[in-house]
């Protein structure tokens, strides 16, 4: 961010803005593959540190409109009493549209999409389970530990049925 207030050409934070392009690119083309609109999708963002916080400005830029953001003390509304102080405040305004309360398994309840940008394990076998039952799943996290293996055994999903794209420290897994 100094660097963009003190320079005068553009500038670009791989971790962050080449993040948030591959995750966006690949949930459209998974929404456009199983004939959904970004508008019309439930997605939960777990991790809002930078490359969360680019995805999440990324995806609204693109039109998603219903973005829940989740980090280690819950969901991010506007008020939590825990750990909403600075970019966080901000992403709890512009974020969870339904106003949810609680942790990743409230977030996940009938969510279609999952992101994962935080820690290895943060999406147990059975939150994935309370997700909506719909043809595309996202899940992205650094490499190498996918936040749940669960991803890619659930919904007897056929191994030929999965794509995966790799870029950077950032592995989607897209189950369509």
């Amino acid at each position: 961010r100094i660097l963009q207030e003190k320079l005068d050409i553009p500038v670009m934070h791989d971790d962050q803005h080449g993040t948030a392009i591959v995750v966006t690119a690949a949930l459209l083309n998974a929404l456009r593959l199983v004939g959904k609109q970004l508008d019309q999708v439930k997605i939960v963002l777990n991790g809002p540190g930078a490359a969360g916080t680019a995805i999440v400005h990324m995806l609204a830029a693109a039109g998603a409109a219903d973005v829940t953001a989740v980090d280690e003390h819950g969901i991010l509304y506007p008020g939590r009493p825990a750990g909403l102080a600075g970019h966080k405040a901000a992403l709890a305004a512009q974020t969870n549209p339904r106003r949810l309360t609680g942790g990743l398994a409230e977030a996940v309840r009938g969510a279609d999409v999952f992101i994962g940008v935080s820690v290895p394990g943060a999406l147990k076998p059975e939150m994935e389970m309370l997700m909506a039952e719909c043809e595309a799943r996202v899940a992205a996290t650094e490499t190498p530990t996918p936040p749940t293996s669960a991803l890619a055994s659930t919904h007897d999903a056929p191994q030929d049925n999965t794509v995966s794209v790799e870029h950077h420290a950032l592995m989607l897994k897209l189950m369509l």
